[in-house]
């Protein structure tokens, strides 16, 4: 494991490794919402056009044509934007996909605010909540380009609905390409006893950094990597609880319904420890850079360390 500020988008994650089980698995079909540019899936097109399926701007088209492809013994991935993949397509996802439990992968680009200057319109801070409540889906965020290409070809592997969120900017490496990954076991990136930060995402970083600083102070801190939101490591959410009694979350996503209102209802059923969330505060986004909406937001290292001292004191 490492962190290295020179990294790649999880979208770009997506459109590598699609290509490479495309290779293995004549069986695997994108389906597309015309923007494959933007979720990196042009070069499976051209490689295997007869796997690829462009249904337009019509993602809740997309969901049918998907289940069709699952009903047939096919491994579908629509692939879309966050905002849609998640909002416009629910209904569909619920009655068309997770109902019958089909084994389609929604995969969407452009999660939390990291379309920035995008605006609002097409930042997805909702999607990991609505589609957690939705019985039989898998909600998955890997934290960097090689997470994400384990977690993809993990998702492939996995029977039934998943959703697979990836960003639009680049964010930095925190793994190699050796590390594996397992759906619904979060990863331990540092160990501690004083208090643990739970994180998910392109906000791994941020968590890392505060971590670090903490522990220049003589803070020891366990640093958890929650990729699967569902089904959530409840062992490792209840280890952090007990042993470390103070939990922090981070995410790029409202704080509402995501990774701290997961690991929230972990301590409220277990009866031990204290949990700060931190991420987007209820609000909608704005067109403004990344890391302004991040810092507007108190999404830095600077306020996780307050959090963690704040925890502390009590």
């Amino acid at each position: 494991m490492f962190v290295n500020n020179v990294g790649r988008p999880t979208r770009e994650a997506y459109g590598d490794e699609i290509l490479e089980l495309g290779k293995e698995n004549p069986d695997l079909y994108i389906v597309d919402c015309d923007i494959g540019k933007s979720c990196k899936t042009t070069e499976f097109s051209k490689r295997f056009p007869n796997q690829h399926i462009n249904v337009g701007i019509a993602e809740q088209n997309a969901c049918g044509v998907a289940a069709g492809l699952a009903a047939c013994g096919k491994l579908p991935f629509v692939t879309t934007y966050a905002v849609f993949g998640s909002m416009r397509m629910s209904e569909q996802i619920r009655q068309m996909i997770c109902y019958p439990n089909l084994n389609v992968k929604i995969a969407c680009s452009h999660g939390g605010v990291t379309p920035a200057n995008d605006g609002a319109s097409h930042q997805g801070i909702e999607d990991m909540g609505i589609l957690r409540t939705i019985p039989n889906m898998t909600v998955v965020m890997g934290c960097d380009y090689y997470s994400c290409r384990k977690l993809i070809r993990a998702a492939a592997r996995h029977e039934g609905p998943v959703y697979l969120r990836f960003t639009r900017d680049a964010v930095p490496f925190i793994y190699d390409g050796n590390e594996e990954f397992e759906i619904g076991k979060a990863k331990l990136l540092k160990g501690g006893k004083d208090l643990t930060i739970i994180a998910c995402g392109d906000i791994m970083e941020c968590a890392w950094n505060a971590a670090e600083m903490l522990e220049q102070e003589g803070i020891s801190v366990r640093l958890l990597d929650m990729h699967t939101i569902k089904p959530l490591d409840q062992e490792a959410v209840a280890a952090a609880l007990t042993e470390t009694s103070r939990v922090i979350t981070v995410e790029d996503h409202n704080i509402i319904n995501g990774l701290g209102s997961a690991v929230c209802e972990v301590a409220a059923e277990l009866g031990t420890g204290k949990v700060k969330r931190i991420g987007i505060q209820d609000r909608f986004g704005e067109s403004a850079p990344y890391k302004r909406l991040l810092e507007k937001n108190g999404i830095t290292a600077e306020h996780v360390v307050a959090a963690a001292k704040d925890l502390l004191r009590e």
